[in-house]
């Protein structure tokens, strides 16, 4: 996807994705084949259009959906064990609320806030405020589907540590 295809879409986003801090998101890898750069950028693209569509704040739902996952390192190369709630799934979109509050605080207003914060509803169980928040949160899921493509990688994203078998065992 090429947000520059869509003028009004990049000059929304333009100081995010020219960020450096949000270029490193290029080489997290998100959902196995997909960075986590590519699939903000599929998520605010989509979540933009429908809000576009149905005649509410595009801009809130650009950022918002576009920062979502603005937290501040690869989830998949930790190698420490967490407790169960201290997992990425529910840790990770107030990272990305806090990263965005660091670098962006200029884009963020309540809209925005709730959309990062509550996207992994009903993970994090307090559901999004604003009709905006859902499309981000129902978008984001919808385009996480890739994932069922990789049947080895289901554990992972349930918090099931799976063994490597070694050479030769």
């Amino acid at each position: 996807m090429n947000p520059s295809k869509n003028k009004e879409y990049y000059e929304i986003v333009k100081s995010i994705i020219e960020n450096p801090e949000f270029i490193k998101r290029k080489t997290y890898k998100h959902h196995e084949d997909e960075s986590v750069y590519e699939h903000s950028l599929k998520v605010s693209i989509i979540s933009y259009k429908i809000a576009k569509l149905l005649h509410l704040d595009k801009e809130s739902t650009a950022i918002g959906g576009l920062l979502h996952d603005f937290y501040y390192k690869p989830w998949q190369d930790n190698t420490e064990k967490q407790k169960f709630f201290k997992q990425h799934g529910f840790v990770h979109a107030r990272q990305a609320l806090e990263n965005s509050i660091n670098y962006f605080p200029y884009l963020l207003n309540d809209k925005t806030e709730d959309i990062i914060v509550k996207h992994m509803f009903p993970l994090n169980v307090i559901p999004p405020k604003y009709m905006e928040g859902w499309i981000v949160t129902l978008v984001d899921k919808i385009v996480s589907l890739n994932v069922l493509a990789h049947p080895t990688a289901w554990p992972k994203y349930v918090g099931i540590k799976t063994k490597t078998k070694k050479i030769g065992s």
